[in-house]
Order: C-alpha cells, then structure tokens, then sequence
C-alpha cells in the first residue's frame, strides 16, 4: 500500500478511434509520454478522461492498459466512480486484479449522500480492497462537500485512505484540509484538482492533477519543480502562464485539451457525445493563442 503520494498526477485522456472504440495503442502512448516527461503517478479514467461516457467494459479496458504502459515506474490510480457502492467495489476490484497501486474515488453521482451516507460509501470502498485510496472532493458537480471533518474521520477508519483530490478551486477549504491532515496524517496528500501549484503548496499541498501535461508538460514540470523547492517567486510567472493556457484548452473540456494535443502532434481522436469537437474557427483561435503564448514553440511535438 502507498502511504506518500506526491507531484504531478498525470490525467490521460482516453483516444478514440473514428468508429469511437478506445483506442488502446494510443491510450499507451499518452500515458508513457506524460510519465517519461514527469508524471510522478497516473490517475485515470477522470473526467478529462470522459470516465462517465465509458461503458465499465472499457473502464476495465482502460485500467489494464494503463497498467501495462506505466510498467511500474510509476503508480496508476484507478477511478472506479459511479452512482452506487457495489459497483464502485466491483470496479475497484478489478483494477485491485490488474496491478493498480491506488483509486480515485469521488462522491456518488447524483444521490447527494448526507454525511453519514458519504462516510458508509468511502469506508466501505476503502475496506474492500487492499490498495490506496484517494478521495475526489468536487461540490461544483456533485453537489456535496468532503468536509475537513468527514475526511479526518476517513482517515481514523482507513488505514489505507491517502489522500485528497480538491476539485472546488476555493482557498479556504484547501487551507484547512491541509491544516487538519497534516496534523491527523503528515503523510497524506492533498492535491489541487488542476495545476494550480503555486497556491495548493504553498499552504501544504501535496501537487496536482495534471489537465495540461499532455500538452506543455516543460510548463508544468517548471513550476511543480519551482514550488517543491519553495522559490515561489520564480514559481509565480511560470504559474500564471499556466493558468493561462489552462484557461485557453478548457473550453468544451476535454474538446479543447485533446485539440491542442493534436496541434501539438499527438492526436487523441474525438470527444464522444454529447461533448462536442471544437469547430474550425475555435481551432484557429486556439493554434493562434498557443503561439501566442509560445507553447508551440517551447514545447515537445509528437510523442
């Protein structure tokens, strides 16, 4: 079991294939690029990943062959997430049979499970397999907080509860969860749910989940490089620039990541629906900003 986790957390996006098969060849191929170019571990299908729009088929697909391609060098996280409990297990275990060293694991989807409810579903999860588990906290879309509270009575009932995943931007709760866990737990991580290094670590965080690593991973590496080493003021230039570009490849997420992938010479296919491919004009607009911002320029093409 991993009980220390940290840096960038890479987060691949699954490639399909024109008939809208996963793409395994190219699945691999991401995730070897991400890891050779400074992915510290691998957490996938999230939802860059379209995780929600796979059948539990191609979730299992996806975790075996993540496996395979990280070979060890790194850890692979796993994400089993779906509405009910059992089918969480059922997901965890397999990736558990394949060689994942750890899961990912947000809120139910669409229930909004009171407190005790959420505390029932992670326990459970956490005792029904023998690897690490991170929880997923992310209100904006599931409608429920992991609050501080609920986490440290996580990790009083799991031993192999290690971390935290904070998708909800807000300084305040990041602060705090840091605060309490690294009292409780100093080896659990907390971890922004994008690149926003520069504030995450600054209060204690752990790193972050990687949605621009397969695009600018020089960027990315620069400043996990510059806040692990507590030179905020370098980090604080090549942060923003980050933010940025975060900014710029968003839009109809993952459409925009998996466009600028293909601009950079490492094409993923398309989004399945109902997300939709960026059109023409928004694909100009986006060659024309990441230039602008010298991505293309100061970044590696192809794989």
């Amino acid at each position: 079991m991993l009980t220390k986790i940290r840096g960038i957390v890479g987060t691949p996006v699954t490639p399909f294939t024109p008939d809208n098969r996963v793409d395994g060849p190219t699945l691999q191929r991401i995730v070897d690029f991400v890891i050779r170019n400074g992915a510290q571990a691998i957490g996938l299908p999230m939802h860059i990943g379209e995780s929600i729009n796979m059948s539990v088929e191609e979730r299992q697909l996806v975790a075996r062959l993540a496996v395979e391609a990280a070979a060890g060098r790194v850890p692979v996280f796993v994400n089993p997430s779906l509405s009910g409990t059992d089918e969480v297990i059922a997901l965890s275990r397999h990736a558990e049979s394949v060689g994942a060293q750890g899961l990912v694991v947000i809120s139910p989807y669409h229930w909004q499970p009171a407190r005790a409810a959420l505390v029932d579903h992670f326990t459970t999860v956490a005792r029904a397999v023998g690897i690490s588990l991170i929880a997923y906290n992310y209100p904006e879309r599931i409608g429920v907080t992991l609050t501080p509270d609920l986490v440290l009575e996580l990790i009083d009932r799991c031993p192999n509860f290690v971390g935290l995943k904070d998708a909800g931007i807000n300084m305040e709760y990041f602060t705090e969860v840091c605060r309490v866990t690294s009292a409780a737990r100093p080896d659990f991580s907390v971890f922004t749910g994008v690149e926003y290094f520069l504030p995450g670590m600054a209060v204690g965080g752990a790193g972050a989940f990687s949605a621009c690593g397969a695009v600018a991973p020089r960027l990315v590496k620069a400043v996990y490089d510059a806040c692990a080493a507590g030179d905020y003021a370098r980090a604080r230039p090549l942060q923003y620039k980050l933010s940025h570009l975060f900014n710029i490849i968003k839009i109809d997420y993952p459409s925009g990541i998996k466009a600028a992938m293909a601009l950079m010479g490492r094409a993923a296919g398309p989004t399945r629906k109902p997300i939709p491919s960026l059109d023409p004009s928004a694909l100009r607009r986006l060659q024309s900003e990441l230039e602008k911002l010298g991505i293309m320029s100061e970044e590696p093409h192809g794989w």
